[in-house]
């Protein structure tokens, strides 16, 4: 078994509904929630603040070595979710 957690981010703690689901389904697993409450909320920001936002995040939780990440914010899913794989993918090729 994968030992590393499960990363989820939110713009704030909406996303703890993601997160308390994935307990109920998986409560074996280690997770860490990354709740971005200052920079909420993301619904009043321009793309690009919300595409730069969201790759921070994603970098904190690369740093913390999950194994998955989930964007448990629709507002960032929607408008940068595209780049974040785009950038992760270019981080997983230059790490390997």
């Amino acid at each position: 078994m994968n030992n590393k957690a499960i990363g989820i981010f939110d713009s704030g703690v909406g996303g703890l509904t993601v997160l308390a689901e994935i307990r109920k389904e998986l409560p074996e697993e280690n997770i860490i929630y990354l709740g971005d409450t200052k920079n909420f909320p993301y619904g009043n920001r321009n793309q690009e603040e919300i595409i730069e936002f969201a790759i921070q995040n994603v970098e904190i939780l690369i740093e913390k070595q999950v194994k998955v990440i989930i964007i448990a914010c629709g507002t960032a899913t929607s408008q940068a979710l595209e780049k974040v794989k785009d950038d992760v993918a270019y981080f997983a090729q230059s790490e390997g």
